[in-house]
């Protein structure tokens, strides 16, 4: 199977359970695109073997993933990404909250004022969009991107 969805840069800190990283590299993979609606996904044993994880760990990620609808499995059928929308709309919700509630209590500390703010993040995001290969990358704390 094509490895493509960024498995070799999948990078695991030592804070969370290895199958909720693994369920939010997913999520981040949908979001961003790199993983598509019905698309399907490694196995679960070249999961493990892509991430360099216990297949039992791979197991739990995908079960995880099954419940929240993230993921459909279907009798002996290869495991797919979900084709709801409603899902696929409430994962892009989910990760844009998390990073502005991170963003708002980190900022609301040097108290500046809301249209400041609002004009700093405008123009950092321009930037960021005109040229992604330069633009820093949310890596939360202590980890990578994909964590």
């Amino acid at each position: 199977m094509k490895t493509e969805g960024g498995w070799e840069n999948v990078v695991f800190n030592s804070r969370d359970p290895v199958y909720l990283q693994v369920v939010r590299h997913f999520k981040e993979q949908i979001v961003t695109g790199r993983l598509r609606a019905g698309q399907v996904i490694p196995s679960r044993r070249e999961l493990g073997a892509l991430l360099k994880i216990n297949p039992n760990t791979a197991q739990r990620a995908y079960k995880e993933m099954e419940e929240c609808q993230l993921i459909v499995t279907e009798g002996n059928s290869p495991s797919r990404i979900t084709s709801e929308e409603n899902v696929l709309r409430a994962i892009r919700t989910e990760l844009l909250s998390e990073a502005v509630e991170a963003f708002v209590s980190s900022v609301a500390k040097i108290d500046v004022p809301l249209d400041e703010l609002v004009e700093l993040v405008k123009s950092k995001y321009e930037q960021a969009q005109a040229n992604p290969r330069t633009a820093p990358v949310n890596t939360g704390e202590g980890g990578s991107p994909h964590d």
